[in-house]
């Protein structure tokens, strides 16, 4: 989510906009090399690996541009900022996933029934699938530490993660080629970049759409918040209890918390409230908390748990 550098000064721990521009460099001049391959090579596998990359390429970009666009800061019209950007970008990701497995899959199963005068160039395709599958591990390395906390981030390294697969099919793919001559051993291959694929896109888009129907984040548990500000002394009851989160890593809890007269009469609301966000804070890793406070008696409409 954010895009500032963590301690430790390795690469890694650069802005995700800077490793995601690295990413993006390596993918792309890979992308060239394995078009230039597939296309010497006649390997249907290899050029479905160069267009996954391509696809790479554009999520890339687009996770770039959502990343410029998250960092904006709030105004009146958005108060939350613009860091759904990112849950957008990753959901044009996982729909750039979908589609690219589709038409592997059916070219595969084309040439699997009609596999025509087709020649494949294994000692080439094995080469360019072994040179994919070292870019697309340090791709995968860098991004490795920031898509734990960026949906954005994390779309963009499961697109690598499938490349790095894919690299792996083509090779087995190429090996077998060379050593038994089964020239279909380069469209099953194609098939499970296919299949490996669309299970990654499923889980991205189930990830997007709970973010986007504002379901609580997984992990966190209501019944164990609730019980955490019950604990809190002062406090006699809680209600309206809603969490959810603008993209992953950022977690966002508001509530409305009955206290003890006394808390109001002697001036301790403040410290009260200070307690609760450490609370959030330390035990649930929620930066942005909301709590209304309300003395004994008070009668809130329309109130649900």
């Amino acid at each position: 989510m954010h895009d500032h550098a963590s301690g430790g000064g390795s690469l890694r721990s650069a802005g995700n906009r800077r490793l995601l521009a690295i990413s993006l460099g390596i993918t792309s001049t890979v992308f060239l090399v394995q078009v230039t391959g597939a296309i010497l090579s006649g390997s249907l596998a290899l050029l479905a690996d160069a267009a996954h990359m391509l696809t790479d390429a554009a999520a890339l970009v687009i996770a770039l541009i959502a990343s410029v666009v998250a960092a904006r800061p709030a105004n009146d019209r958005r108060t939350f900022g613009y860091q759904r950007a990112e849950v957008f970008g990753a959901l044009i990701n996982g729909v750039i996933l979908i589609a690219l497995s589709l038409w592997v899959a059916i070219e595969a199963i084309l040439r699997l029934i009609e596999p025509g005068e087709v020649e494949v160039a294994g000692g080439l395709m094995l080469v360019v699938a072994a040179i994919g599958l070292v870019a697309n591990g340090a791709a995968m390395w860098l991004l490795s530490t920031a898509q734990r906390t960026s949906l954005n981030v994390r779309g963009a390294y499961l697109e690598v993660l499938g490349d790095l697969l894919g690299s792996v099919a083509v090779i087995v793919a190429a090996v077998v080629i060379l050593t038994t001559g089964w020239l279909p051993a380069d469209a099953v291959a194609s098939l499970l970049i296919a299949a490996m694929i669309v299970p990654r896109a499923i889980g991205l888009l189930r990830e997007v759409a709970s973010v986007l129907s504002e379901a609580t984040p997984e992990g966190m548990h209501v019944r164990e918040i609730r019980e955490h500000i019950l604990g809190t002394p002062g406090v006699v009851g809680v209600h309206d209890v809603h969490v959810w989160q603008l993209t992953r890593g950022a977690p966002v809890f508001s509530a409305h918390v009955v206290v003890d007269a006394q808390c109001f009469a002697s001036g301790r609301a403040d410290g009260l409230l200070t307690d609760l966000q450490q609370c959030l804070a330390s035990h649930f890793d929620v930066e942005h908390s909301t709590f209304q406070l309300e003395p004994a008696g008070h009668v809130e409409h329309d109130a649900h748990a």
